[in-house]
């Protein structure tokens, strides 16, 4: 078993584990997790008291429909799995499954039409509007010409979901957390905090977007900035959502279809008819908690440091989008809050070695949720050797 929490700088010292992680984000957490599943004893450092980024101010959508063709769409896949292990053992609750994207164009029903010829479309069905309706009776949006079903999606409340995998990663694995500590400098071997130094034999570092701290240059290398969003916690509707939804602005910006050609038109039939929803990122993402409530965004505004605030204009045309789809004005906003996270236009992910025996491992798409096991098991992978 892994040595118990202690607090003096001394009692620090005397700290070994097999894997030290700096950071308790969803890719800290899937660090350990896949570290523990090899018998590795483990610690987990985090300058906070719980989580408090991006890993709980998202949907808690594990998108795996949509995400870019290659890497990123293989660690959604193998992502969701694991999201569905682990719900059944930490107790998490899966809100809903899979996927409805639902659209208003011919140019968004082309690229539906490509996507069904690829082979990420395997179990997926292209539904007319007659059998879209069929099927969602809350989409009612008047313009609805088509949609993708897709039943390989599903949904947790992130800032429900990343606590409790914490706690039974500490109960029933045995790890170790070390939280309010700051880390000052990382060394093979060695990490060394405010409040001593813990000997590790393999370490990694997931910053999530603190690009200032542990390894900055190495970061650097990376042309990874900030990405803003905001989103919306909307008041239960009265209906329920059997799965996801989106919409035709989520075609462009998921990379499983917008890298088709088809895409091409349905961007410039969007650029002159909803030139502000793309100026400010927004595209439509709709989940449902499990109290009925909905939660839906969102926007992406970048910057090395974005400003803090949510902006009425940004969240009307979120919810202009939502009035399009569902055909009713949105239920009164509940809640409204702001996220950032690591973004880079060249890579959906990173796992750099800044030194042996050391990771640094960054999802730099925002796709933490929904890649973040997978990148935690090829980090460890890497540490580790591949024998499990």
């Amino acid at each position: 078993m892994p040595c118990q929490a202690v607090q003096g700088e001394g009692d620090l010292a005397q700290a070994s584990f097999d894997l030290a992680v700096v950071g308790a984000g969803i890719v800290g957490l899937a660090c350990a997790l896949a570290a523990v599943r090899r018998g590795k004893r483990v610690v987990i450092i985090d300058r906070d008291a719980q989580a408090n980024g991006a890993s709980v101010r998202n949907f808690g959508f594990v998108t795996v429909t949509g995400q870019r063709r290659g890497a990123m769409w293989a660690r959604a896949r193998r992502s969701r799995d694991v999201w569905a292990e682990v719900a059944v053992e930490a107790s998490i609750p899966i809100q809903h499954r899979g996927l409805t994207m639902a659209v208003r164009r011919p140019e968004a029903l082309a690229v539906l039409e490509a996507f069904m010829d690829t082979e990420m479309a395997e179990g997926c069905h292209l539904l007319t509007r007659a059998q879209l309706v069929e099927r969602r009776s809350d989409l009612c949006g008047p313009d609805l010409l088509a949609g993708l079903a897709s039943p390989h999606d599903l949904r947790v409340e992130s800032r429900e979901a990343i606590p409790r995998l914490a706690h039974w990663l500490e109960q029933k694995h045995g790890v170790s957390f070390r939280r309010q500590t700051a880390v000052l400098s990382v060394e093979t071997g060695r990490v060394h905090t405010a409040s001593g130094t813990i000997r590790a034999e393999a370490i990694a570092v997931c910053p999530g977007d603190d690009l200032t701290g542990l390894f900055a240059d190495r970061l650097a290398t990376y042309d990874i900035t900030r990405c803003k969003l905001q989103m919306l916690r909307l008041a239960d509707p009265g209906y329920r959502l059997p799965a996801a939804v989106m919409s035709d602005l989520g075609l462009v910006r998921y990379g499983g279809y917008g890298d088709l050609p088809q895409a091409a038109a349905l961007r410039g039939r969007l650029e002159a008819e909803q030139p502000h929803h793309l100026a400010h990122g927004v595209h439509l993402i709709v989940v449902q908690s499990a109290n009925g409530q909905l939660v839906v965004g969102d926007s992406h505004h970048y910057g090395t440091t974005p400003d803090p605030f949510s902006h009425q204009a940004v969240d009307d045309l979120i919810l202009e989008e939502f009035a399009a789809v569902f055909g009713h004005a949105p239920p009164p906003v509940v809640e409204r809050w702001t996220g950032t996270y690591a973004s880079s236009p060249h890579h959906d992910a990173v796992i750099d070695t800044p030194m042996d025996g050391v990771r640094l491992t960054t999802v730099t798409t925002g796709a933490g949720a929904s890649t973040g096991f997978a990148l935690g098991e090829e980090t460890i992978a890497q540490l580790f050797g591949d024998l499990t």
